[in-house]
Formats: structure tokens, C-alpha cells, sequence
């Protein structure tokens, strides 16, 4: 019997053994099913495209040796033929998750348009006689996953002119992710086609639907549509009614959300922690801490086990309200019940503790965060930062700034402007300026508060040029003023006694639409009183006030100094009475001294305008 030689299982030439003969379909069919994977793989390099697609065509019944066959191969080989016509063949397995793996890889891999891609797919089902519009569904839920939403969105509308109407769940997938990335007009689209297409929602629609209609700020008909579920046979669930609650919190407060707390138990519903955790969060928004904190004891009674998220809400609602016991309370109360505090927990409370001037109380609490295991992330390392610095404490800022580094967290423009601002302090500028700028060669942009801090550095060194120049860097850069901005380079200049360019300041400042504030019109004041222009800083007071700000402590002290100064005790004498008419009283009867030391002696004793 003549016996062919081989190499690696294929015919060879009899004229040249190590050549290979063509390889045919039936070779290439009998290898996948003898499973000669790396004979296959060490000649994919031979394998025409038509040999290809004829070969998945064959194996149509066969989606398991498809799927090992497609998966030898380097993505980038495979055509877009190919890869449908094995989409398609896969479609029939049991689970989609290995079709839609290959379309997500597709989708990403830019292997064609996606338009193309669905097109041929429907070539790929046409050649199969594949009667399932199944495929169509897993590319637009490949291109959600993959967070491609105009790609999702083209896919919808082409399915819709093969005539093929997608299922319920593709089209909740779609208006899912146009919810996530806030495409909320596109979501409308969607959502008027599907009822063209009489496409019944389903609970899950109605309920990304209301979440729409609550970031649009429609509550009333995202309310309105609880209705329309109940008479469309849909009952809506915890999921619908939180929704709800949790976008009137955002949008109109925590009335109408108690509105629909009740209507929701009215309904049979009960209310679950995330329920209690937006109503919780809203009162604490609100400043309404007790019935915050009677709402967290009743949920707990319920039988409701709170989240961290929760707990970390009143903690910092006790934080900011300067009751840091409560705060602790609740972290204590977090350790017996298991719950472990989270970064942020620790964030809060230490620098709820800086901000009190607790820097030891602080520096513990960092200890034993370090302790159980919870590492610091950018928040804390700025906290900390923040705090050092608002100290004077420039040289362990530093160093907390070295060490954040070394442990691979990147500065933030926080940390850089709390560096800054302690530079500025210290009158160390040119160090202050050379951070400036090396944040900038690290990607790191200035804000309005950034150049705030800057600015105020060089006023307070008198180095007026530089402060303007940083002015127009921010116009240069488009970082918009503010009220502070001016402020500070007009403090500047009534320091030097430039006065009169303050107040053509001031007029630039409303210029721009920015709205001067009481310490704006207390530094001209000041600045005039100074100098012992009397009339023009009465002037501004006159302004200060037909602009609807009351003159401050510092108002009046600044004017009777100036009087003073100016030996005009019955003035003095009248501002003072006006003072304390308006419930401002004089500090240590300061300013009733000063006039007292003119009366005597005509002479100005105790100094200038604080």
C-alpha cells in the first residue's frame, strides 16, 4: 500500500517533503475536528479569508470547535466576514457571553465601522439561514458595555430599518448608558421610538425613565409616571420609589421626598438603607441634623443595617456643625457594629480636627488609620497638607508632599495651592513661583484659587508688579476672576497708599460683573481713613450701603481711627452711637478711647485701622 508523506499532518509535495501542498477545506476541517490546533496555528498564515469563512460555514452546527478555531487566531487576522459569520454561529450556544465577548473585542479593536460591522452581520445570518435577530441585540449590548453610546445609538436605528425590533433588554441597556453619560435628549429618542415600535416597558425602563426625568429636573412627571406604571400593569418597587426620593433631595429638597417616603409606605413598600441613606443625606444637606440623626435611629429599628456612606453623612454633617463628639459617636458606633470606617471616614474626622486646631488629635487619628490597615489616598495627604500649612508649618507640608509622592499618589492642585499659600506666607516667592511653575510643567492647571494664593504672597510682599502680571495671566489662561482676586490686589495697594487705583479697581471689578462684597468697600474705607480722607471714605460707606451691605465692626473702627486722627471727635462720637445702634459693639470700649485720648490731649493714641 503507497502511503502520502506528511508534514504536520498536511499532504506534502512528493517532490520537496518539508513544502506543504494547498490546504483544502476538508484538511482544515479534519484538523479542527482532530483538534490539531498547533498544526492549524503553524500554518494560519496559508489560510486564504474564503477559505475561512468557508470553513465556519461548515462548522455551523458546531459552535464549540468555532470558537477554538476563531481563538487561534491573532485578533487582527481575523476579517470582518469571519468574525460575523462566527458571531452568528456562537449565537447558538447556550450562552451569548462568548458572541458577545468576540463583537465587544470587534467594537474595540476597530476591526470595521460598526455600521459595516452590522451589516454584515446580517449577511452572516442570511448565509446561515439564521432566522434569530439575536446577533443585532449583542452589538448594540457590545457597544454599551464598552460605553460606545453613539455607536449603541446607530446600531438601534439600522436594526430598526432591517426591520428587526430590539428586545426590552437591549433597549434598557441603551437608555442606561445615555443615563450614566447624561445623553438625556438621545434617552427621549430611544425611548419615542421603542414606543413606536410598541415595545412594552418594562419596570426597569420605567425606572431609568423617572431617573431621567429627575436629572432634568422634572420631578413632577417623573411622580406622574408612577401612575402610568400602575395603569400600564407595571408595579413599581423600592428601586422606583428611591428614584424618586433621591431627586427630590437633589432638586427640590427634602419636603418632597418625605412626600414620597410616605406614599411609598402608603403603597406596601418598605423602605430599605438606601431609602433611609438619601433621606439622611438630604436633611444633612439641609442642616437638619436631629431629625437626620432620629431618622438613622428609626431605620436602625427597622432592622436596617446602615452603610458606611451613611455613617460617613452624619459624621460629616456633625463635622461641619463643629460637634465633633457626635462625629466620633457615630464612628465609634460604626466599629461595634462591625462596619469598618472607610477612608473618607477618616478624612472627615481628621480634618474636622484641623480645622479646630486639634493638630495632635489629628496626627493620632492618621496613626491609627495607618493601623487598621487603611491607606491615606490624595484627600488625606492634602488634608494633612492643608492643616501643616495653614500652621506655618511649611517644612512637614513638605515632607508629607515627599512622602505622598514616594507612595505613587500624584499632587493634586490642592496640594500645590496649600504649598503655595504657605510659601506666600513665609515670603519665600521665588519658591513659591518656581512651584507654580513646576505644576504647570506636570499638567497640572491653575484655578481662580491658585492664583488667588499667589497673588496675595506678592501684595503682601509689596511686589505689585508681579501681582499684576499673575492678573493677566489668569485673563491669558481664561481662569475667571473673583470678588477675592480684587480684594486682594486692592488690600495691596491701600497698603502702599494707592488708594485711588484701588477704587479704579473696584469699578473694573463691577466691569467685569463681578459683585463687590463688605470687605471690598472696608478696604477703600480703610485705605482712605489712613490716609485721612474722610469725605471719600464716608463716600464708600454711603455706597456700601445703597448697595445692600451694612457697615461691619471693621467699617465703623476704620472711619473713628480716621476721625480721630483727623480731630473730628463729634463725628467720632456720632459713628460710635450709630455703632452700637446697630448692635455692633466696640471691643474693649476701643474706639470710646480713642475718642476720650483726642478730647484730652488732641493727640491720635492708639495707632491705625485693623
Amino acid at each position: 500500500m503507497h502511503l502520502t508523506p506528511t508534514n504536520y499532518g498536511y499532504p506534502v509535495s512528493p517532490d520537496n517533503p518539508e513544502t506543504p501542498q494547498r490546504i483544502t477545506q476538508q484538511s482544515l476541517l479534519d484538523s479542527i475536528h482532530s483538534s490539531q490546533w498547533h498544526f492549524i496555528k503553524h500554518h494560519l498564515g496559508n489560510l486564504s479569508t474564503s477559505l475561512i469563512s468557508d470553513t465556519l460555514c461548515a462548522l455551523h452546527e458546531s459552535p464549540l470547535l468555532v470558537l477554538q478555531f476563531v481563538n487561534h487566531f491573532e485578533f487582527t487576522r481575523l476579517d470582518v466576514e469571519s468574525l460575523c459569520l462566527a458571531v452568528a454561529i456562537l449565537t447558538r450556544s447556550p450562552s451569548p457571553k462568548t458572541a458577545l465577548h468576540l463583537l465587544k473585542r470587534a467594537v474595540n479593536g476597530g476591526i470595521a465601522p460598526t455600521g459595516e460591522i452590522l451589516d454584515e452581520l446580517g449577511r452572516a445570518r442570511e448565509r446561515l439561514s439564521v432566522e434569530s435577530t439575536v446577533v443585532y441585540d449583542l452589538l448594540i449590548r457590545a457597544c454599551c458595555e464598552s460605553k460606545k453610546a453613539k455607536e449603541a445609538f446607530e446600531c438601534f436605528f439600522l436594526m430598526n430599518e432591517k426591520s428587526c425590533v430590539p428586545k426590552i433588554e437591549t433597549c434598557n441597556e441603551l437608555l442606561s448608558l445615555l443615563l450614566k453619560l447624561d445623553l438625556l435628549e438621545m434617552a427621549w429618542v430611544v425611548y419615542a421610538e421603542m414606543f413606536r415600535l410598541k415595545i412594552e416597558s418594562s419596570m426597569y425602563t420605567f425606572n431609568i425613565m423617572i431617573n431621567v426625568l429627575c436629572k432634568q429636573g422634572k420631578l413632577k412627571k417623573a411622580k406622574e409616571v408612577i401612575g402610568f406604571m400602575e395603569t400600564s400593569g407595571v408595579k413599581p418597587n423600592v428601586v422606583t420609589y428611591n428614584t424618586l426620593i433621591h431627586g427630590y433631595c437633589s432638586r427640590a429638597g427634602v419636603e418632597g421626598a418625605r412626600m414620597i417616603f410616605n406614599l411609598m409606605k402608603s403603597k406596601g413598600i418598605r423602605p430599605d438603607s438606601y431609602t433611609y441613606g438619601t433621606l439622611i443625606n438630604g436633611l444633612c444637606k439641609e442642616k437638619n441634623f436631629d431629625e437626620a440623626s432620629q431618622l438613622f435611629d428609626k431605620m436602625i429599628e427597622t432592622g436596617l443595617v446602615p452603610s458606611a456612606v451613611t455613617y460617613n453623612t452624619l459624621i460629616d454633617g456633625y463635622c461641619n456643625k463643629g460637634e465633633l463628639d457626635k462625629a466620633f459617636g457615630y464612628r465609634d458606633e460604626m466599629l461595634k457594629k462591625g462596619i469598618n470606617p472607610t477612608v473618607s471616614t477618616y478624612n472627615l474626622l481628621i480634618h474636622a480636627l484641623f480645622l479646630e486646631g486639634k493638630t495632635t488629635e489629628a496626627d493620632e487619628l492618621v496613626k491609627e488609620m495607618e493601623e487598621k490597615g487603611i491607606i491615606p489616598d490624595d484627600i488625606t495627604y492634602n488634608i494633612l497638607i492643608n492643616g501643616c500649612c495653614r500652621c506655618g508649618n511649611a517644612e512637614k507640608a513638605f515632607a508629607l508632599h515627599d512622602e505622598m509622592v514616594r507612595k505613587g499618589i500624584e499632587p493634586t492642585r490642592m496640594t500645590y495651592t496649600s504649598l503655595v499659600y504657605v510659601l506666600s506666607k513665609q515670603k519665600r516667592m521665588k519658591e513659591a513661583d518656581d512651584l507654580f511653575q513646576k505644576m504647570m510643567s506636570k499638567g497640572v492647571l491653575p484655578d481662580v484659587v491658585m492664583f488667588n494664593a499667589l497673588i496675595d504672597g506678592y501684595c503682601v510682599n509689596g511686589i505689585m508688579e508681579r501681582a499684576f502680571l499673575l492678573l493677566k495671566e489668569m485673563d491669558k489662561r481664561k481662569v475667571p476672576h473673583d470678588e477675592v482676586t480684587y480684594n486682594t490686589l486692592m488690600q495691596g495697594l491701600c497698603r502702599q497708599g494707592k488708594v485711588e487705583e484701588a477704587r479704579e479697581l473696584l469699578n473694573k471689578m463691577k466691569k467685569r460683573g463681578i459683585k463687590p462684597d463688605h470687605i471690598s468697600y472696608n478696604t477703600l474705607i480703610s485705605g482712605y481713613s489712613q490716609r485721612g480722607d474722610m469725605k471719600d471714605a464716608l463716600k464708600v460707606k454711603d455706597e456700601m450701603l445703597s448697595t445692600g451691605f451694612n457697615p461691619t465692626f471693621l467699617t465703623y473702627n476704620a472711619l473713628i481711627q480716621g476721625l480721630c486722627k483727623n480731630q473730628d471727635r463729634d463725628l467720632a462720637e456720632e459713628l460710635l452711637k450709630e455703632m452700637v445702634s446697630n448692635g455692633i459693639v466696640p471691643i474693649d470700649n476701643a474706639n470710646e478711647s480713642r475718642i476720650e485720648s483726642v478730647e484730652e490731649d488732641g493727640e491720635f493714641v492708639n495707632g491705625g485701622a485693623s
